[in-house]
This record gives C-alpha cells, sequence and structure tokens, in this order.
C-alpha cells in the first residue's frame, strides 16, 4: 500500500481551527467520504474529484507513513505533508488529524492549512497575545463617542484597573494631564476627534501627568492615536498607545538645562547677575525657587573668608533677575542641613528654610536641596534649590544634576569676584590718575563729568586736564585710551602726564602734539615683544590754549572729535575739524585752529562716550549734545548735568568724559602794554611805568620787587635781542611780568663766579619770583616772571 510522503509528527500548540483551515473526512479504509468547500478552496479539486476516491491521491509522491496509522490513531496526530492540487502545485500543510467514531462506523477528520500562512496566524496570536498581557506598551481602545472600551495590562496597572474605566470618557483617565507637545490641538479630546474624523494617526505626542497606580510621581508618555474600522471601512473606534518615556525625557531635559546653562551662567561677569542666571536656568524645571547665599566680601569682589563659622554674615539673593533680586541677611544655625552642607561640601537633602521666601506654603521633608558652591577648594557660598509646588523628592540624576549647576555658578561667581576685584582696582586707578581738584584760574570756569562704563565692560582710559599757564592762559586737554582694564587706566595716566608736562613747557598745541607723537611711538616700538594685552589698542588726543587777555583759542586734534562751541549769543557749532592721526600712527603734519570767543562762551571737550550710540550713531550724539548747550547761559554745573542728560538710558559701553569751560576775558584795566625801543636808557622809564601801574592797582608793596624783576627782564632783552622790547603787566591771582623781543634765543640761569661782572640778572628774577620762564612765539620769545601778591 502507498505510504504517505514527508509525513512527521509536528509539535502545533493546540489542533487546527476548522473556522480557519480545510476540512474533510476518511472511512476506516482511507478514502475519502468528506469534501469541504474550503478544502476545495485549498487544493482545487472538486467533490466530484474526490469523494470515494483513496486520500493517497491528493498527497505528492515520495515516501511516507501509511494513512492507516494516522487514521487508526487514538488521538489526534499532526504531520506536515506536501499536498498535490488541481493545478499541479505542491502545497506544504499542516494537517491533523483526529478519530471519530459515530454509530460504530471508524472515521477520521482531516483539517489542514497552508504551512506558511499557519506560522503567520500564530505569529500574530502570539503578539495580540504578548501585547495583551506582556507588553510595557499601554494599549486602550476607545469607541467612537470617546470612552473606553478594553485596555491592555499594561494600562491597567496604570490604572489600578481598567475595569472602573470601562464606558467613561477618556478625559477621566488623567484628570490633571496636559499635552506638552507642539503642533498639535491642545487636549484629547480634539486630537481623539481629529484622527476619528480625518483617519490621519498622531504619532508621538507627549502628554503629563500623575498616573493613578503612581499619584506622587509625576510621568511623561508618549502617546499614538490610529482609527479602527470594520471590514466595510467603517470606524470602529480608535486605539491608543503609549509608552513611558519618563526617564529618558528628564534626561533630555537634564541634557538641555546643562546645554542652556554652559550659555547663560557665567557669562556677565557680575556677581549678582551669576547668581540670576542661575536661578533662571534651574527655575522651572529643576526647582520652583533658587535661593543663592554668599558672604558679602564675594559679592564685593574680595577674598571668600576663612577660618569663620559656615553660614555666618551671609547674604541672602533671591529672584529672577538682578533688578528683581533682594538682598537681605541670613545664617544657618550649626546643627542646620544648609551648615552641615558648606562643613561637608556636599549637597545635602532637607526641608524648607526658616524664613525662606515663600514660607507660608508647606514644605515637605525633602523639599530643599543645599549644594555648596565650591571652586579652587574655597566655598563661596550655598545654593538652596526649593520646591513649593512639585511634591516630588529630589532623585540622584536631580541632586547630580544639581551639583553640576552649582559648579558652573560657582565659577562663574568666581570670576565674576576677580572681575570685580579687578575693575574696582582698575576704577581706583583711574580716578586717581585723574585731577582730584581743579587749580583755581581766571581764564574759564570749569565743570566736569567723568562716567565709568558698565563693569562688565571694564574701566576705560579717558582722561581730561586743566593746565595754568603763564600770561594767565589756561591749556584744556582731553583725551581717550581705546580698551579697558588696568593696562588703559595705566597708560592713560602716563599720557595725561606727558601732556601736562609738555604743556608747561608752554608749546603750542600743534608742536604739544607732535612731540606726544614721538613719545608714543618710541613707546609701541619698544614694546613691541609685549603681550597684547599690555599695550593700548589706540591713543586720541584734543589740547586747546585759552588767552583771556586777547580771547583768543588755539586748539590742535590727533584723532579726537574737535569741541562744541556755544558763544554768547547763542550759536552753537562744532568748531572747524582739524585732521591728524592719532599718537603713533605719524604721518600727517598737526594743525592749529584758531578762535575769538567773545567773553562768556561754553566749549564742550568730550570723548566718544558722551555721544555714542549704536542705535542711532554719533552725529545725533553730537546734536543731542550741541541741543544741551542751547542753555548755555545756565551756570556750567546744571550745563554739565543738562549734556549728560541726554545720553541714552542703560548700561555705559564706554567710559564718557565732558569738560565745560565758559571763557572769561580780562577786563583792560587789569592789564598794561609798553613797547620800548632797544635803547638801555629806557630801563629806568620801564622801572617808573612799572611803580606807576602797582600804585594804581594798589600793590605798592610790590613796587620795589617788580621793578627789579622787570629791569632785569627788560635790561636782557634790550641787549640780546634786535628791535623794540615790549613789556606787559597783568594783574590777576598774581602779579605777571612779561617782556616780548624778536630773538628766538633763550636766557640761561646760571650762577656768577665771585670774579664775574655780569650773570646775575636770572638768578635774582628766579629768587624773586614765585615761578619764571620761556615760551615761544611766531616773532620771537617771551620771558615771564610771576610774584605771589600779598
Amino acid at each position: 500500500m502507498d505510504r504517505f510522503p514527508q509525513a512527521a509528527d509536528v509539535d502545533f500548540h493546540s489542533p487546527l481551527d476548522l473556522s480557519k483551515a480545510a476540512a474533510a473526512v476518511l472511512d476506516d479504509e482511507g478514502r475519502v467520504s468528506g469534501w469541504g468547500a474550503a478544502a476545495q478552496h485549498l487544493l482545487g479539486h472538486s467533490p466530484d474529484d474526490v469523494l470515494g476516491r483513496p486520500a493517497t491521491r491528493l498527497l505528492a509522491a515520495g515516501p511516507g507513513r501509511r494513512p492507516s496509522a494516522l487514521c487508526t490513531a487514538h488521538r489526534p496526530r499532526n504531520a506536515v505533508l506536501d499536498l498535490r492540487c488541481r493545478d499541479g502545485r505542491t502545497l506544504r500543510a499542516a494537517v491533523t488529524f483526529s478519530p471519530l467514531a459515530h454509530r460504530g462506523a471508524a472515521a477520521t477528520v482531516v483539517v489542514a492549512a497552508d504551512l506558511a500562512a499557519l506560522r503567520g496566524w500564530e505569529t500574530q496570536l502570539a503578539l495580540l497575545q504578548g501585547l495583551a498581557t506582556e507588553s510595557s506598551v499601554g494599549l486602550t481602545v476607545f469607541d467612537t463617542d470617546g470612552r473606553v472600551v478594553w485596555g491592555n495590562v499594561s494600562t491597567d496597572r496604570e490604572l489600578a484597573g481598567i475595569a472602573q474605566y470601562i464606558g467613561r470618557p477618556a478625559a477621566d483617565l488623567f484628570p490633571e494631564g496636559e499635552f506638552i507637545s507642539r503642533h498639535h490641538p491642545p487636549d484629547e479630546d480634539q486630537v481623539m476627534e481629529h484622527v476619528l474624523k480625518t483617519g490621519e494617526p498622531v504619532i508621538g505626542m507627549h502628554y503629563r501627568g500623575r498616573a493613578p497606580a503612581d499619584p506622587v510621581r509625576e510621568h511623561v508618555w508618549s502617546c499614538s492615536y490610529h482609527r479602527l474600522v470594520d471590514a466595510r471601512g467603517e470606524p470602529l473606534g480608535l486605539f491608543e498607545e503609549s509608552l513611558d518615556i519618563t526617564d529618558r525625557y528628564r534626561a533630555q531635559e537634564r541634557l538641555s538645562l546643562l546645554v542652556r546653562a554652559g550659555k547663560r551662567i557665567g557669562a556677565s561677569l557680575d556677581v549678582r547677575r551669576t547668581a540670576a542666571e542661575l536661578a533662571d536656568v534651574a527655575v522651572p524645571q529643576l526647582a520652583d525657587e533658587v535661593l543663592v547665599d554668599l558672604p558679602p566680601a564675594v559679592i564685593e569682589g574680595r577674598q571668600p573668608p576663612t577660618g569663620s563659622a559656615p553660614g555666618h554674615s551671609l547674604l541672602r539673593m533671591h529672584g529672577r533677575t538682578p533688578e528683581e533680586f533682594r538682598t537681605s541677611p541670613v545664617s544657618y544655625p550649626p546643627s542646620s542641613p544648609q551648615a552641615l552642607s558648606l562643613a561637608t561640601g556636599r549637597p545635602v537633602i532637607g526641608a524648607a528654610p526658616p524664613g525662606a521666601p515663600g514660607g507660608a506654603v508647606p514644605a515637605g521633608p525633602h523639599s530643599c536641596l543645599f549644594v555648596p558652591l565650591l571652586t579652587r577648594d574655597a566655598v563661596l557660598g550655598l545654593v538652596t534649590f526649593r520646591r513649593t509646588g512639585n511634591p516630588d523628592p529630589f532623585g540622584s540624576e536631580e541632586r547630580t544634576l544639581a551639583v553640576e549647576l552649582a559648579e558652573r555658578a560657582a565659577v562663574g561667581i568666581d570670576n565674576a569676584r576677580r572681575y570685580t576685584s579687578q575693575h574696582a582696582a582698575a576704577l581706583v586707578l583711574q580716578r586717581s590718575l585723574l585731577p582730584q581738584h581743579l587749580p583755581e584760574q581766571s581764564a574759564v570756569d570749569v565743570a566736569y563729568r567723568y562716567l565709568p562704563a558698565d563693569s562688565r565692560v571694564g574701566v576705560g582710559g579717558d582722561w581730561f586736564d586743566v593746565i595754568p599757564l603763564s600770561g594767565a592762559r589756561v591749556g584744556l586737554t582731553v583725551g581717550d585710551v581705546v580698551g579697558h582694564g588696568v593696562h588703559a587706566a595705566a597708560t592713560m595716566g602716563r599720557l595725561r602726564a606727558t601732556v601736562r608736562t609738555l604743556a608747561l613747557l608752554d608749546l603750542d598745541p600743534a608742536e604739544l602734539l607732535t612731540r606726544l607723537d614721538d613719545l608714543v611711538t618710541q613707546d609701541s616700538e619698544s614694546g613691541a615683544d609685549d603681550e597684547p594685552g599690555d599695550r593700548a589698542l589706540g591713543v586720541t588726543c584734543l589740547y586747546a590754549i585759552y588767552d583771556p587777555v586777547s580771547g583768543r583759542c588755539v586748539w590742535a586734534s590727533a584723532g579726537h572729535p574737535p569741541p562744541i562751541v556755544a558763544d554768547s549769543g547763542g550759536t552753537v557749532a562744532p568748531s572747524a575739524p582739524a585732521p591728524g592721526p592719532p599718537p603713533g600712527l605719524g604721518g600727517l603734519p598737526y594743525e592749529n585752529v584758531e578762535l575769538r570767543l567773545p567773553d562768556g562762551s561754553v566749549m564742550a571737550f568730550f570723548t566718544d562716550g558722551v555721544v555714542e550710540d549704536r542705535r542711532t550713531g554719533v552725529d545725533s550724539g553730537i546734536d543731542r549734545l550741541a541741543h544741551a548747550l542751547t542753555w548755555q547761559r545756565c551756570p556750567v554745573e546744571e550745563l554739565c548735568d543738562r549734556a549728560l542728560a541726554t545720553m541714552p538710558p542703560g548700561p555705559q559701553a564706554d567710559d564718557a568724559t565732558l569738560l565745560l569751560v565758559r571763557t572769561r576775558r580780562l577786563d583792560g584795566d587789569r592789564v598794561t602794554d609798553l613797547e620800548l625801543p632797544p635803547d638801555p636808557a629806557v630801563v629806568a622809564d620801564a622801572r617808573a611805568l612799572t611803580e606807576r601801574q602797582l600804585d594804581a592797582w594798589g600793590l605798592s608793596e610790590l613796587s620795589f620787587t617788580a621793578a627789579l624783576v622787570v629791569s632785569e627782564l627788560v635790561t636782557n632783552g634790550i641787549r640780546y635781542a634786535t628791535g623794540p622790547v615790549v613789556l606787559r603787566l597783568i594783574r590777576d591771582r598774581s602779579l605777571l611780568c612779561e617782556v616780548s623781543d624778536s630773538a628766538h634765543t633763550a636766557p640761561h640761569l646760571r650762577r656768577a663766579r665771585r670774579d664775574d661782572e655780569g650773570g646775575r640778572g636770572l638768578f635774582l628774577v628766579a629768587q624773586m619770583s614765585q615761578r619764571w620762564g620761556t615760551r615761544y612765539t611766531a616773532s620771537g620769545k617771551t620771558i615771564w616772571a610771576e610774584l605771589p601778591i600779598p
């Protein structure tokens, strides 16, 4: 007898389901006695082709078992057989033989199915079984009204029992939750309505809430929604997939917070701003409030104290921005968690500190995390991360994150402290190098203002000076060293001292700037190997001389803006520009600009910090300053305040220096001139004129001394010069005696020997006057002497 080919026992999970497989009936002799429609569909044979015929005709050729062995078994047997289809194909099928006894007749029910399809069915069944009973993905089915129909085991665990929610709307599952994804409807009802209406799935929405099974801890789920349809394509409802991504979401939040902290914390070089940056980064993601407690020394830029009890004499800063930060003294009891954290240098979890902001809100035992601010083995202070609305305790990852933020803040605060210290030193140096008191003089009425740059920028190199000169004249200078910090301030001090020294040589402005240019060039060449931070980036300077006798003002500029002049008639205009390169560049010569100023005119000397505005430009700033000078009749101190009030509000990007001078003319009765011919006999006339003028001024007690000084100066001019000699007497804060001639050679003071017949004239002049000197003019020179008025 033929044998069943390629038959083998197979361990199926269960006998084949008749509703999903082909079925046939064999009699006790192995002939087909029953043939179903599913069998005809599977193999293509009609009932007429197989009924009453041996079943072996349906098997593909090859060795196999006897069919009687499978048909006469007392229990169902499974086998894999190769069956022959009507079109000649061979179909590998899973076959189950089940014995059947009916009214004494033996028969066998044979159920067959495509083996590949069977494997697919089993896989799908196993998948469905796993999703329903073992998967960590929550599956929830809703009907078309959005009511719960079914949920798998994961959903059942999260809801602490799915049965109580069957038939209830989706909003009842997590009543206090919220979507935190963008570009989607804001609530779950709208999401479900959108999916049911359009059939478009919504994938990967983030939902935040508290599960009924874990109401203490906040969770985040990634939710997706899909529509369910029947065989006709009609909506049956929808199902939701939810995956708890709390740990991953919080890890991403921590990473993004660290990235944001790296960009924000410590960028300001200001202690208060750094503390505010820490609070701004940590709230509300890590904590609801951040308190920063620092010693006053750290806030002021000094070294943190050592050896004192931790937590004593601290200042607490609280707020979100530097403007909101409130400072109040605080101290910690020795047994407090704050003191423990400072003493051990480790984070400590505890309750809210007594008297803390928001202390009226009940706080749990784990509502605060205290983290010390450590840097370079020094304790700078303490940070308190406080939770008021979030009841979740600080976990280990959050403690690590808080320590990381505190370390970044500690570095930023320490850098800001050091910068504050350096800025304070530079500011002290800058102010000490500027004039502390303006000298008394009669030529001009002076007011000035110096505004240092914002601490984040650093002290610059602005300077100004008022220098009394011979002949009642006054030197006025203003300059700027490009750059910031101690080096800029030190360079400013050197340049100001240099300008003052050159000014006392009675050089005209163009000559003074030429010599300053040479000195700066030499200094730059000698410091070529220095670090870039040790050299100033550039210098500008303006120097002017005002003569109250003639009302003449001469000035020259080395890369500096020209002064603005407001005359006594109210006309305001910048002076004509005098082109000249900044000192140290060389090239173009410097030129003098001469102005004739009526009595009571106002001149404004300024640095670029007064007129610079990044939003509107320098020209607009000059216009604002010129407009303020239209009030030139008011006192110069008030006029100075009015001028600075026109500056844009906010932090200064650069130093700002403003020097206002109102000119004064010396009355004609305080000055007398006498031109003398080059004749030695006129020396007596000069003495007589001097004595008469001093009597008229009420200075008879100076007659002898002044006559002697004038006699020596006139004699020297007549002896060594050609042409007439001019004698000028000026009554100012002192008595000024000047003799001008056409010679360009200056006399030298020397000590005469015992047998010398001359050489004692200038020695007598120097002994009887408080100052004397020589200045050169375009037509010669002037020798002057200044006598104190009793």
